[in-house]
């Protein structure tokens, strides 16, 4: 694991160059009436609301505290949480339109009370990536690591799965408790965690086993461990649940997983993937490449490729809860990308802060909520 530098924490002026600094805008704001949709407003009469891809981003606040974000996940129901790795050992929940904090959760556990043998006393976890169970009751979070008695070291950034590294847990979090209530085994240094459509099956990418676990998520029982190759990290679930995507960060290639039978069939798209979002319908996939400095749109019909550049190391990407606009943390630049997904042209780059490496979109509020490692949450408007 790269070790976390003492970042300066100069968040008041990053906050200004984020909200007052545009370093590109492509395509001049539409008026919003065209291509508007309509919704429900007060009172259950008609009203329209533009496409995401017209908005833009402006910085609300900003959000500090004892956190180390390294992601950030919108429930869907008006909760973000902040996941805090090893550094605080926590997930925060915050109340996404008031945007303050609501609970603090420790990552620390009794895993015998879990039925878990070979862990006496209480073991801590190093929260990395969260997914929601349909309607937003549960959090799925993974853990980099444990740290408590009959856990070996952590693992690092580059490992096999003959490395040694041990394997890890992934938590269930009660949204209304605001208390871990379930615990799942899963690979060595668990990424990230993605809920079928019906909330009956969690997935689990292992970053140093190479392989992706699938959990029922009612009875706690591992169904597969599906092989995948060197760094499996990103996961989209399709809409009908049918298959998965997963981004193989060590590859030029995602991964499609048939969620029936769990055969494997790769599908390129370019060098080092990281996250992977699909689009509404299934037949697109947008993809974040580390190693290119681009983002990537896939037909999954046809195999063709798009991609644009975007910034230095292009790590997490959101997509808008229309599917009309992404968003992708720049890491090494610093800023945060906006597209349109049906040209993949980008409409907007604005500065963030340094090392920004996690983002969602919250739709209760059409926020864009951005992780940055060195101890700070950004809150944007997209209007």
């Amino acid at each position: 694991m790269k070790s976390r530098l003492p970042y300066l924490r100069l968040f008041a002026a990053a906050a200004t160059t984020a909200a007052a600094a545009t370093l590109f805008l492509a395509v001049p704001a539409p008026k919003a009436a065209a291509g508007t949709a309509a919704v429900a407003g007060a009172g259950g009469a008609a009203t329209t609301e533009a496409p995401a891809w017209q908005g833009r981003l402006r910085l609300r606040t900003t959000i500090t505290g004892q956190i180390s974000p390294k992601s950030v996940a919108a429930s869907g129901n008006g909760l973000v949480t902040a996941q805090n790795m090893m550094y605080t050992h926590t997930v925060t929940v915050y109340d996404a339109r008031t945007m303050k904090l609501k609970a603090t959760i420790p990552d620390s556990v009794n895993l015998a009370r879990f039925g878990i043998k070979g862990h006496p006393g209480v073991s801590r976890g190093a929260p990395v990536e969260a997914a929601f169970s349909p309607g937003g009751l549960y959090g799925y979070v993974s853990n980099y690591a444990m740290y408590g008695r009959g856990f070996g070291p952590e693992g690092k950034d580059t490992c096999t799965p003959s490395s040694g590294t041990d394997r890890s847990f992934a938590y269930r979090i009660n949204l209304e408790s605001m208390a871990i209530d379930k615990v799942y085994p899963v690979g060595a240094v668990p990424k990230v965690v993605a809920v079928t459509p019906d909330g009956g099956r969690v997935l689990v990418t292992n970053w140093c086993s190479w392989d992706m676990t699938v959990i029922d998520a009612a009875t706690g029982k591992i169904l597969r461990t599906v092989p995948m190759g060197a760094y499996p990290r990103g996961i989209a679930v399709s809409n009908d649940g049918r298959f998965a995507l997963v981004a193989i960060m060590g590859s030029n290639h995602l991964l499609r997983v048939d969620l029936r039978n769990y055969r494997t069939r790769q599908i390129a798209v370019g060098s080092g993937p990281r996250a992977v979002a699909l689009s509404n319908d299934g037949r697109t996939a947008y993809v974040t490449l580390n190693a290119e400095g681009r983002v990537a749109s896939v037909n999954l019909r046809t195999g063709a490729v798009a991609r644009v550049s975007t910034g230095n190391a292009p790590r997490s990407l959101a997509r808008s809860a229309d599917g009309s606009a992404l968003y992708v943390v720049n890491y090494e630049s610093g800023s945060i990308s906006k597209l349109r997904a049906r040209n993949m042209r980008v409409i907007q780059t604005i500065n963030a802060c340094q090392h920004p490496i996690g983002i969602t979109y919250e739709p209760v509020t059409r926020r864009v909520w951005v992780a940055c490692y060195g101890g700070a949450i950004l809150v944007f408007d997209d209007q």
